[in-house]
């Protein structure tokens, strides 16, 4: 096999730098988005995050995952991003963890829109006369990778266009947050608020019907709402325990609530979202 591959022997080579202490959370969550990186994890992760326009900086690989990954190394090639193959044990040393899947790479970030240019009413999308999703999902406080993850697998899924994320919610570029969407974080546009709850303001000037997700009794059972309700709405989800904040349920049109039976008050939410995601679906 032919191309930019170059042997490791050493766990301290610093040409490994993007991919030390991967089980670092916290400092991973600082590093990757300052670096404008972020890790894919898997074949299937890499090529769905390159054929969504990320561009490679560098694989790691070791040597059985060579045959599996040619076409991918191929493209390595052509760009003149290094493919780095070391033993199973280096590349533990390096990461902190042993790599199941064999395959890792380091891929560039694309810049996040503003919210007003996701939902048409700046930049490129405004100019172009475009209005926007009809339905997008709003999360608020998401802070745990996995759950995070899981709601964007739900929204590709289940026909979601947009996701806007409050300030403190976790970064959906994530290696555990990759994974657990199946690369679906690649699928659907999302961009962060700046301001909190007050950047809400931004769904009303787009014309959304915003619908805040709580088990409050008050709040109307959610089949009870008529179909055109959905047709250009945000579906505002609140974080695992905490649920939504006072600001944001004050920033509601409404207070919806899934219908709950056997006593129990709430679903975990990212099961929350897929339910919310189904029932709110066009159904022509």
């Amino acid at each position: 096999m032919t191309g930019p591959i170059v042997r490791i022997g050493d766990a301290d080579d610093p040409r490994l730098t993007d991919y030390t202490n991967l089980t670092d959370v916290e400092l991973r969550r600082r590093r990757e988005p300052a670096e404008g990186l972020f890790m894919a994890e898997g074949d299937k992760v890499i090529r769905r995050s390159l054929d969504t326009g990320h561009p490679l900086r560098s694989m790691l690989l070791t040597e059985r995952w060579l045959d599996t990954m040619a076409d991918v190394v191929a493209l390595a090639a052509e760009s003149g991003a290094p493919v780095y193959v070391a033993a199973p044990e280096i590349v533990e040393r390096v990461t902190g963890y042993h790599v199941h899947r064999g395959a890792l790479a380091s891929m560039q970030r694309k810049p996040l829109p503003e919210p007003a240019e996701l939902l048409g009413l700046a930049g490129p999308s405004a100019a172009a006369g475009q209005t926007g999703p009809g339905r997008i999902a709003v999360f608020e406080g998401f802070v745990d990778h996995a759950n995070l993850g899981a709601a964007f697998r739900s929204a590709a899924a289940l026909g979601i266009g947009a996701i806007l994320l409050s300030p403190d919610c976790a970064d959906p570029l994530y290696r555990r947050a990759v994974k657990v969407s199946m690369g679906a974080v690649f699928s659907v546009p999302y961009a962060r608020f700046a301001e909190w709850p007050s950047g809400l303001a931004v769904l009303r000037d787009a014309g959304y019907r915003v619908l805040a997700m709580t088990p409050d009794e008050r709040a109307k059972p959610l089949d009870e709402l008529p179909p055109e309700q959905f047709e250009r709405c945000a579906l505002v989800l609140g974080s695992e325990g905490h649920g939504l904040s006072r600001g944001a349920l004050d920033a509601a049109h409404e207070w919806v609530r899934i219908p709950m039976a056997a006593g129990i008050d709430s679903l975990n939410v990212a099961a929350a979202s897929a339910v919310v995601f189904y029932a709110t679906r066009p159904k022509s």
